[in-house]
């Protein structure tokens, strides 16, 4: 396949085209979880309908329903940026899913927090303690690939954080009220967001930021898979989930009756929950 597609010019989502990489594709169905066999049998059906400008966008959804049909659990895992992107609208979804990935990391956190600054009340998204620091968190969630957090993101949370950075219970002493500050996005952040925030020792947190330890492979390390991941879920019971703020699949696994709750049958609930103990469970080999 290699050979016939090393040629082909593709379509990211930014507008620029690029030369397709079957190795790049093979990896990523590998790194869901597809065994040999799966990624061949994907890369197979896919070929025919492959042509030359085709979108990336359009790649992946056909290489995604043809890894349904083949495993469902290795589809979810496929599928994970996507199912990030699903949840919004409001912001509120992100934020929990950024605090449950801190939690299992061994951080206390606390979602939706108002302080008084200096200057003005602010409400910090998300609040994580660990060995005794403090650690403002600001999550920037978009709902397409192709939206960058830029610099104007990072220059506004500082400025922000200088406000609560410090508590004056006296004119002349203070206390440290936060000890760092961090921004977390589902997408990515341009180069000149990331040179500031390296200049103001801010912390961000993007997608595949840093190169090891970004989103991705925190979720991938602790297995917290949002439930918008979930091929057996329609986009009206992922919705009405959401609206009970549930979050993620793990919160399935401890509670079946969450689903009998968004309206789901029995059967279904009992092939949603299959699903999800795979998902969770990381039944699949990994090689």
């Amino acid at each position: 396949m290699a050979d016939t597609l090393d040629h082909l010019v593709v379509t990211k989502a930014s507008g620029e085209k690029v030369l397709f990489s079957v190795g790049k594709l093979r990896l990523s169905l590998r790194r869901s979880g597809a065994d040999e066999q799966q990624t061949d049998e994907v890369l197979r059906q896919l070929q025919p309908q492959l042509y030359e400008g085709i979108s990336t966008k359009k790649i992946y959804r056909m290489a995604f329903g043809i890894l349904k049909r083949l495993s469902n659990t290795a589809a979810a895992r496929y599928s994970l940026k996507q199912g990030i992107m699903q949840l919004g609208p409001s912001g509120f979804p992100f934020e929990k899913f950024v605090a449950e990935i801190l939690s299992a990391q061994g951080y206390t956190t606390e979602i939706g927090v108002f302080v008084d600054g200096h200057c003005v009340r602010h409400e910090i998204d998300v609040l994580a303690v660990k060995d005794s620091k403090r650690i403002m968190i600001e999550c920037k969630y978009h709902n397409l690939h192709r939206n960058k957090s830029d610099v104007k993101i990072p220059m506004y949370i500082q400025s922000r954080f200088k406000d609560v950075e410090k508590v004056w219970p006296s004119e002349n002493e203070f206390e440290i009220r936060f000890h760092e500050v961090w921004v977390m996005t589902n997408t990515r952040f341009t180069d000149d967001a990331i040179r500031f925030a390296s200049c103001m020792q801010m912390k961000l947190i993007g997608w595949d930021y840093p190169s090891k330890g970004g989103l991705k492979d925190m979720v991938d390390s602790f297995h917290l898979y949002p439930l918008t991941c979930l091929t057996t879920l329609t986009n009206a019971e992922k919705q009405r989930l959401l609206d009970m703020k549930i979050v993620l699949c793990s919160e399935l696994l401890h509670d079946e009756k969450l689903l009998h709750r968004a309206g789901l049958r029995e059967e279904r609930a009992s092939r949603v929950m299959k699903e999800v103990e795979n998902l969770c469970n990381n039944v699949y080999a990994r090689k």
